[in-house]
């Protein structure tokens, strides 16, 4: 990964290749933000430019993600009685390769593992422990970077603390994570920890104009999506060109929920509803819930005359898109942003979809009428 091919972060470019510079790099670094934000391009660029001050023709090999001194450890799930990377690492190599600011669930949707736990292991860290006690191949810095270390369970936690306390000599340690809730303290203490921020609108707008064919219209409206995580940029662009039926398909929900106060046998449209979706693949259930999200916020701006905001609309079918927005406002807001995400939660954790989807198909027929 170069420099220039990371979107934005400017300000945290410049920190890292400056501690290189100045010869400054700590021996055990905890990159905290989302995947989407760029934390696994900073490493690789990081570990890369490290290496090359090294040896000018590691480049190529960081590159392609296999120097024989640069280590990953990353989420798997058990097979046989083991978990370690190792099993699994040309399919997480492929997919780094092909989309390096891929998320934790874009790992488990490659592996095919929705119904199988994803953890790093004691095995796994017994594993890099004896790959660090030998001297490196290139004879200077060896590299780990752990992916995802948040999902170190208890026993593989207290292992790496004893080899964050006594690391090899030359070794430098990276790792990744979503948040700081599921390290231990003792973990954080002992790790220089950097925070990635959400890319700026600019940086990203300036990134996918470069880099997608899109319009800049679309990229406009793809921007105020994302929140500035450019995997969700991506993933809104992609699913816009696979999924067009997902605004019928909100279409119908809204409009039978509307119906069910007045006409109950309406419920089991949005019952038949749930049960087509929920035939989906996980990935597509997550997409339509992130399209929901974005049209009810769309229609709550709609409603408060915030018009200049409202990037998207829904004209689509007869459907009444000022009439609708009428019905978003503060009081109901909250309680159906809040309903979808549990239901985005429920289906990370494996959830039956088939209730997922009935139960808030069901609650968004109740809070649509709520007005106080």
């Amino acid at each position: 990964m170069n420099w220039e091919k990371i979107a934005g972060q400017q300000n945290l470019k410049k920190l890292l290749q400056d501690s290189i510079t100045e010869n400054r790099v700590s021996h055990a670094q905890l990159f905290i933000g989302k995947e989407g934000y760029g934390t696994l391009p900073l490493v690789l660029a990081y570990a890369k430019e490290i290496l090359m001050n090294e040896n000018e023709h590691a480049a190529s090999k960081v590159e392609h993600l296999n120097h024989l001194d640069l280590h990953f450890s990353f989420p798997v799930f058990t097979e046989g009685k083991t978990a370690v990377s190792k099993n699994r690492f040309e399919d997480f190599r492929n997919m780094i390769l092909q989309s390096p600011y891929a998320s934790y669930d874009d790992w488990s949707a490659h592996l095919e593992s929705e119904n199988k736990q994803l953890f790093i292991s004691a095995d796994e860290i017994d594993e890099q422990n004896q790959k660090f006690s030998l001297k490196s191949f290139e004879g200077g810095t060896k590299i780990l970077i752990v992916w995802r270390a948040d999902k170190m369970n208890v026993a593989a936690s207290n292992k790496f603390l004893k080899f964050l306390e006594e690391p090899p000599a030359k070794t430098l340690i990276f790792l990744t994570a979503d948040s700081t809730d599921d390290i231990l303290p003792t973990i954080l203490s002992r790790t220089q920890i950097i925070e990635v921020p959400r890319i700026s609108d600019d940086d990203l707008e300036a990134y996918l104009k470069e880099n997608t064919e899109a319009t800049d219209d679309k990229i406009k409206e793809i921007v105020h999506q994302a929140q500035g995580n450019l995997n969700d940029a991506l993933r809104y662009l992609r699913s816009e060109n696979k999924h067009p039926e997902f605004e019928k398909l909100f279409v119908q929900w809204v409009r039978d929920a509307f119906m069910v106060k007045k006409k109950p046998e309406f419920l089991k449209n949005i019952i038949l509803w749930a049960r087509e979706i929920a035939g989906w693949n996980r990935e597509k259930q997550k997409n339509f819930l992130d399209y929901a999200s974005e049209i009810f916020r769309l229609a709550l701006l709609q409603n408060y005359q915030s018009q200049n905001l409202v990037y998207k609309k829904i004209d689509a079918n007869g459907f009444n898109w000022e009439g609708f927005s009428k019905f978003i406002s503060g009081a109901n807001i909250i309680s159906i942003l809040d309903e979808i995400s549990t239901a985005d939660l429920h289906l990370t954790r494996n959830g039956n979809p088939k209730i997922v989807w009935t139960d808030l198909g069901i609650k968004l027929s109740r809070y649509i009428h709520k007005n106080t």
